[in-house]
């Protein structure tokens, strides 16, 4: 059997897609801190100059943007000249980024550096989960979920050794340390990714529709599925981000956050005892919710899982006020809403085909930056519904999303796949993909032309 990323058989262990798929979660991890250990810099830099916590919080947004509306162009650059140059730049620019933070001494430096830390979050980011879509046409969503994961388990190591560094040697030194050793080690990585490539013709077994034509990314947005996928998108993600965003200002509110919980013989304040639970519900959902995705159809999935999540808000909004039920419901809003980081790029990938993966995958992340600049919108119902209104739209929203996933995306994009594979075979055109329809249980099969 002749299968996608088998060329271990060949060629030298690390062309082998599993190796590959590793190398990239590593990745993934070492570029983290750059989002998730932010955070604890803040106060210690504020301390220093005095800027205000909130001019130097302006540089985490400026971060985000960076990040996330550069991943189509840097995808873009993974399709052309494969992973390792971008990657590589990647390092380069996160290392750089850190290292500048380590000399700051003004705003507009500490901002520059943002743009710089963004382009190198971004290139990693775009490039190991593009990746994994081309090396993993088979199960698209287990490896898109794996490599996302990824990007929040490196944090999860590395926070302690930061927090404690800081407090020990200063901000300064444990920006230029880890700034250096993430650099480093993600530019020796990226010497060891090498471009998929693709059989001639193969066959997936599942229940997931895939095309067997491949879309530019000029292409991909000229048709309405993308547009459905991306509006779907950016509906859940901003639901989920308007309830996760406030759970710290929601626990004080309602004079939870305090509370003392013991957990395996450990007391924590509830607020960050449901933060650490979060975190690992948000990990563990990417792999977990992909895998479900390969198995029953990406609509399906979606369908249960963002209806799943307006439930959960609801839910939330209904009971959370006792302690146990706010930590429970607190998690599943993580566990429903985490695993958009794995369905979608998936769902990209099947709609719109393989050589452009990476690109087409990033032109959709930006749903994220597009969702991120409606959280504010969560204070202003705050402010005027309380926070009842805050979940009941988050609700809302979410479970509009997962109807029209299901009820609407399904039948356009299996149009779509259909008239795409009739006009390639009118056309004379050898497809890259022969969807086959059995939907029972089992790994997919491979094959090439020869049947092997």
């Amino acid at each position: 059997m002749n299968a996608i990323g088998q060329r271990s058989e060949s060629g030298p262990f690390w062309t082998n897609r599993w190796f590959q798929l590793v190398v990239g979660m590593l990745c993934m991890a070492l570029v983290a801190n750059l989002q998730y250990a932010w955070t604890l810099f803040v106060a210690p830099m504020n301390s220093r100059h005095h800027w205000g916590q909130a001019e130097i919080q302006l540089a985490f947004s400026i971060f985000i943007l960076t990040e996330t509306w550069l991943v189509p162009v840097e995808g873009w650059l993974v399709d052309k000249f494969g992973p390792r140059p971008v990657v590589a730049g990647g390092a380069v620019c996160a290392g750089l980024a850190w290292v500048i933070n380590s000399y700051v001494t003004t705003l507009p430096m500490l901002y520059v550096s943002a743009v710089i830390a963004g382009i190198g979050a971004g290139g990693v980011y775009g490039t190991c989960v593009g990746n994994a879509l081309k090396w993993f046409p088979d199960r698209r969503g287990l490896a898109a979920g794996l490599t996302a994961a990824g990007f929040g388990a490196g944090a999860a190591v590395t926070v302690i050794p930061i927090a404690n560094m800081i407090t020990r040697s200063g901000y300064e030194h444990t920006f230029f340390f880890f700034g250096v050793l993430q650099g480093v080690s993600i530019l020796v990585l990226s010497f060891l990714l090498v471009k998929p490539v693709p059989p001639r013709s193969f066959v997936v077994a599942g229940r997931s529709l895939v095309s067997r034509v491949d879309y530019t990314p000029g292409q991909m947005v000229k048709q309405p599925v993308f547009w459905v996928i991306y509006i779907c998108f950016v509906a859940v993600a901003a639901g989920g981000l308007m309830a996760t965003a406030q759970i710290g200002p929601i626990a004080k509110d309602w004079g939870l956050a305090r509370i003392p919980m013991t957990v395996f013989g450990m007391t924590l304040p509830l607020l960050t005892l449901t933060l650490s639970i979060d975190n690992i519900c948000n990990g563990f959902t990417r792999p977990l919710c992909g895998f479900i995705s390969d198995k029953i159809g990406r609509e399906n999935a979606m369908f249960l899982i963002f209806v799943g999540e307006g439930l959960a808000l609801l839910g939330m909004m209904q009971f959370g006020t006792n302690p146990y039920a706010f930590m429970v419901f607190a998690a599943l809003i993580f566990l429903f809403w985490g695993e958009i980081f794995s369905i979608f790029p998936a769902i990209c990938a099947d709609t719109f085909g393989s050589k452009y993966a990476a690109s087409n995958a990033g032109t959709l992340y930006t749903a994220k930056g597009t969702a991120a600049l409606l959280v504010p919108v969560a204070s202003v119902l705050s402010a005027t519904g309380g926070w009842s209104a805050v979940f009941i739209a988050a609700a809302v929203i979410t479970i509009a999303a997962g109807v029209s996933a299901k009820f609407f995306l399904a039948p356009m994009r299996k149009r779509l796949i259909e008239q795409s594979s009739e006009a390639s075979n009118e056309a004379g055109n050898e497809p890259n993909v022969t969807l086959a329809t059995n939907t029972g249980a089992g790994l997919p099969h491979w094959s090439n032309q020869n049947g092997e």
